[in-house]
C-alpha cells in the first residue's frame, strides 16, 4: 500500500541528494517515477549542491498536482510507481492535500523533501501540512553545523551580510560558495545555518537595533 512520506532537514542536510538517489534507484529498477519541484536552483531540474541533477517537472502554487500526476499515471498504460517532490516546503497546503489523494486514490508512493522552518523560525505552510498528513515523517540524519560547531537547527537569511527576520518568505538567494544572490539591486540575499542559540542571540540584537531597517 502506498504511503506519503515527508523527509525534512536544514539546508545542507542532503534533501535534494536523497531525492535524486531515490529517483535513480527506482528508475534503475525499471519503475516509472516523476521528479517535481518548486523554485529549484536550476529551472526544469532537481539539483544537488554535490553537482548531481536530473530533469524535473517544475510547478507553481496554481498547478493541480493530483490532475498532473493522474495524467502521468495514465500515460503509456504502464502506471506510475512513485513521485519524488523536492523543495516541498514551497508547496501550497492544498497541493499537499492533492499529493495525499495521489497516494490514496492512485496508490502511488510519494516521497517529499523539504525544510522545516523559515528564516523567521516558523513552519512553512507546506511543511506544516505535510507534517499533518504524512504517513511517515522523518528528519534527515546528515547534520549540518553552525559556525560555532554545534548542530544547526535554523536557517538564517542575510541581506548584505546581515541577518534579517522580516520580508517575503520566498526569496531565492546565495546558498553556497560561488553562487550569486538574485534579489533586486543593491541588496544581496544569502542564507546560512545557525544553532538555536546563535539564531536567537542575533534576533535579539536586531530587535534592539533601531537603526537597522530589515523590513524590505
Amino acid at each position: 500500500m502506498a504511503e506519503l512520506r515527508f523527509f525534512f532537514g536544514t539546508m545542507g542536510s542532503g534533501k535534494s541528494t536523497q531525492a535524486l538517489q531515490i529517483h535513480h534507484n527506482l528508475a534503475g529498477r525499471g519503475l516509472r517515477c516523476v521528479l517535481i519541484s518548486q523554485l529549484d536552483r536550476q529551472v526544469g531540474r532537481v539539483s544537488s549542491r554535490l553537482g548531481v541533477s536530473a530533469e524535473a517537472i517544475v510547478i507553481d502554487p496554481s498547478v493541480d498536482v493530483y490532475r498532473l500526476l493522474r495524467e502521468e499515471d495514465l500515460r503509456g498504460g504502464e502506471g506510475l510507481h512513485a513521485v519524488i517532490c523536492d523543495e516541498a516546503q514551497f508547496y501550497a497546503p492544498h497541493q499537499v492535500d492533492q499529493l495525499a489523494r495521489v497516494v490514496d486514490e492512485l496508490d502511488v508512493e510519494v516521497y517529499a523533501f523539504g525544510l522545516l522552518t523559515t528564516f523567521q523560525g516558523l513552519l512553512f505552510d507546506g511543511t506544516k501540512r505535510f507534517l499533518e498528513l504524512a504517513d511517515v515523517r522523518s528528519e534527515l540524519q546528515v547534520e549540518a553545523r553552525c559556525w560555532c560547531g554545534q548542530r544547526a537547527t535554523h536557517n538564517a537569511r542575510l541581506v548584505n551580510g546581515r541577518q534579517v527576520y522580516d520580508g517575503e518568505i520566498t526569496v531565492i538567494g546565495d546558498t553556497g560558495a560561488g553562487e550569486t544572490g538574485r534579489a533586486a539591486a543593491p541588496m544581496t540575499v544569502s542564507y546560512d545555518l545557525c544553532c538555536r542559540r546563535h539564531w536567537s542571540e542575533e534576533k535579539q540584537r536586531v530587535d534592539q537595533d533601531p537603526l537597522f531597517e530589515g523590513d524590505w
